[in-house]
C-alpha cells in the first residue's frame, strides 16, 4: 500500500485539479457560476432585509430565534469546510484514501446541518410561521431554505463522486472534480456565515 501511493505521489503534478487544459477550463467555468450564484443570493439578500420587519402580526424573528441551535449549526458548517480543506491537501499529497475519508466526513456533517435546519423549520411552522404568514416568513423560507437546498445539492454531489471515485486512485481526471466541489462547499458555507449575521443576529438584536 505504501508503494502504491508512492508511485501516486510521484505520478501526480502539484496540483493536479489544474494539471490539464480540462481541468483548468472547469476551474475558470465554476468562477463564473459562483459569480451567477453571488448575484442570486445577493438578490435574496436584499429581498430579506426589505422585509424584515414585515410580520403582519405573525410571529418575529424575536419571537423564534434560538442562537444556541443556530450556533451548533454554524459549527456543523464551518467544521465541514475544514473536513474538505483536509481532503484537498491530501489530494494534493496523492493520498487517495484520506482524500475519500475526509469527503465522507463533509458529507457527514452537511447532512447533520440540513437535519438540524429541518428541524428548526419543523419547530418555526408548529409556532405559526408558515411561508404564507408575512412577507418575513417568505423572505426568510425563501433566503434559508435556498441555501439548505444548496447544501442538499453539495451532499449529494460530494456522495456521487465518492461512490464514483472510491477505488483506482487520484487522477488528472478526478482531481478537478473534488477541487470544484469543495469550491462549492466552501462557497456556501460563506453564504451561511453571511446568514447567521444579517438574518439571526440581526433578527435577534433588533
Amino acid at each position: 500500500m505504501a508503494a502504491d501511493h508512492a508511485i501516486e505521489r510521484q505520478s501526480l503534478p502539484p496540483d493536479p485539479q489544474k494539471a490539464t487544459l480540462e481541468g483548468r477550463n472547469k476551474y475558470l467555468g465554476f468562477w463564473f457560476f459562483l459569480g451567477g450564484e453571488t448575484v442570486l443570493f445577493g438578490t435574496l439578500f436584499g429581498t430579506f432585509l426589505g422585509l424584515r420587519s414585515s410580520t403582519e402580526g405573525g410571529p418575529t424573528a424575536q419571537d423564534l430565534f434560538h442562537l444556541d441551535l443556530v450556533f451548533i449549526m454554524t459549527m456543523i458548517l464551518l467544521t465541514s469546510s475544514l473536513t474538505s480543506v483536509f481532503a484537498v491537501i491530501n489530494m494534493k499529497r496523492g493520498n487517495h484514501k484520506k482524500l475519500i475519508l475526509w469527503m465522507a466526513g463533509t458529507v457527514i456533517l452537511g447532512a447533520a446541518f440540513l437535519g438540524f435546519e429541518i428541524y428548526e423549520f419543523v419547530v418555526y411552522y408548529n409556532y405559526g410561521l408558515g411561508f404564507t404568514v408575512s412577507a418575513f416568513a417568505s423572505s426568510f423560507y425563501t433566503l434559508v431554505g435556498t441555501h439548505g437546498a444548496h447544501v442538499a445539492f453539495g451532499v449529494g454531489w460530494i456522495t456521487t463522486l465518492l461512490i464514483r471515485y472510491r477505488k483506482g486512485g487520484i487522477t488528472l481526471s478526478n482531481a478537478p472534480k473534488f477541487y470544484t466541489a469543495v469550491l462549492y462547499w466552501h462557497f456556501i458555507d460563506v453564504v451561511w456565515v453571511f446568514i447567521f449575521t444579517v438574518v439571526y443576529l440581526l433578527g435577534v438584536g433588533g
